[in-house]
């Protein structure tokens, strides 16, 4: 059936056996202001047929990003996948159990996840990662929490070039947590004095490289201040194939490395599901949450996988838990995989260059038409300001067939920004493209 339609004496009984009055008292702890009040305006009822129709008629409204031009990035990009991840991906020797708590019956799931931690851990320029965990930003709101568990203190620093999606979870959870934060402002050009928030009182500073604007940071600095005080860093990035070419978090000091893995094996898909990257240090794994996949030798002597550290109290005792993240992203990290591994180091390495190329190409076409480029270095992505408001542009040349990137004003709303635009160039657009880009801001008003 798909539908599953109760009856009053139903839903009293379920009221009754929950120990609560009426359905209003399950929603308690939401704020008034954001529960909605009578009916939605939608249709009482439709046939399928006629609900397929209409969902149609609305989907064909978007415009694909396939379909045209497109700059747009700000922690989610575009980049091609090929084709053989989509295939593999579907081959019986990973289509195991979801959860691997039965080794004997889920190699495939288990030696992937092994496989996928070396890779992150490669990447990041860390000793151990994990088997993932849901996003970038809900893995960068552990790695805060992890971060007080191991200094025994209870505020973190974040960076004014932290993407504002992951700065607001890291709010969200150590509001319930009752944790302090501190959230510099807006950083567009990368020039905040991180040091001077370092003392003793904090438990970490959390720093984005390359940051939300595209502007890549020295860590080293950062690292040694925070060490020199007790404290930890957290490296945080969206987008996964700088780590190709930049150096690595690991190498500049960082204790925690987590960010996005969307951009390796993964398409856009409307913003989900993705893929959270979380690696750390081997002194500080028994704190690392989420679950972590090992290689073993089995009764025959016969290598096998096995999970190595998942405590139950993240299953069954939740207020004793390392973490309430219980799971990863299984298939998002399985295409991560296979794509890494099709492309190797070598690989890798030129799919960051020809991002890395695209970007300069670009920035160096709107600085000579006359558009300000903000940033003195980046990867794929920078920030320029436009005539006008950023997100009046976008939307004017999306009417014309065109995506240009993300208005600094919608991730951050009424702080001053209104006329700047981050634009992301990577492997997937053309002469064609960057030219189109380029002469349609240049005439935007």
């Amino acid at each position: 059936m798909r539908y599953l339609p109760i009856t009053p004496d139903d839903r009293t009984l379920m009221l009754a056996r929950i120990g609560v009055a009426g359905i209003d008292a399950l929603f308690a702890d939401v704020p008034g202001d954001k529960l909605m009040h009578g009916l939605p305006q939608l249709p009482l009822r439709k046939s399928e047929l006629e609900v397929e129709r209409l969902l149609s008629r609305m989907a064909a409204k978007n415009m694909p990003a396939s379909s045209v031009p497109f700059f747009v990035g700000a922690g989610a990009y575009k980049h091609h996948v090929p084709a053989s991840v989509d295939h593999l991906i579907q081959r019986s020797e990973f289509l195991t159990s979801y959860t691997p708590y039965q080794p004997e019956i889920t190699q495939g799931t288990l030696q992937m996840l092994f496989e996928f931690q070396t890779q992150v851990a490669n990447l990041t320029g860390m000793e151990v990662a994990n088997a993932s965990m849901y996003d970038g930003s809900t893995g960068c709101a552990e790695a805060v929490l992890m971060s007080h568990r191991l200094t025994k203190r209870k505020k973190a620093v974040l960076s004014g070039g932290l993407h504002p999606h992951y700065a607001e979870v890291v709010r969200t959870i150590s509001h319930m947590a009752s944790d302090e934060v501190s959230t510099l402002p807006p950083d567009v050009q990368a020039s905040e004095d991180l040091l001077a928030q370092i003392d003793e009182t904090i438990s970490c500073v959390v720093v984005q490289s390359p940051d939300v604007f595209g502007n890549l940071r020295d860590l080293k600095p950062i690292a040694d201040k925070c060490h020199a005080h007790g404290a930890l860093l957290i490296a945080v990035f969206t987008e996964a194939v700088a780590l190709g070419i930049v150096e690595s978090p690991g190498a500049m000091g960082a204790d925690i490395v987590v960010g996005e893995g969307q951009s390796i094996g993964n398409p856009l898909t409307f913003g989900g599901p993705y893929v959270g990257l979380f690696a750390t240090r081997q002194k500080y794994v028994r704190q690392m949450p989420g679950r972590l996949a090992g290689q073993t030798r089995d009764a025959q002597g016969k290598r096998g996988f096995v999970l190595t550290l998942s405590t139950r109290e993240q299953h069954i005792r939740r207020e004793k838990a390392t973490s309430n993240i219980c799971t990863n992203s299984g298939l998002c990290a399985l295409a991560f995989s296979i794509h890494m591994t099709l492309l190797g180091e070598n690989g890798l390495r030129k799919l960051a260059l020809v991002n890395h190329a695209n970007a300069v190409m670009l920035a160096d076409m709107l600085a000579a038409s006359g558009i300000e480029v903000l940033n003195k270095t980046f990867f794929n992505e920078f920030t320029i300001r436009v005539k006008g408001e950023a997100a009046a542009v976008v939307e004017k040349l999306a009417g014309e067939g065109l995506l240009a990137g993300v208005p600094v004003s919608r991730l951050l709303p009424g702080a001053g920004c209104d006329d700047l635009l981050i634009v992301a160039n990577t492997e997937v657009n053309t002469d064609e493209d960057r030219a189109a880009l380029v002469a349609a801001l240049k005439g935007a008003k």
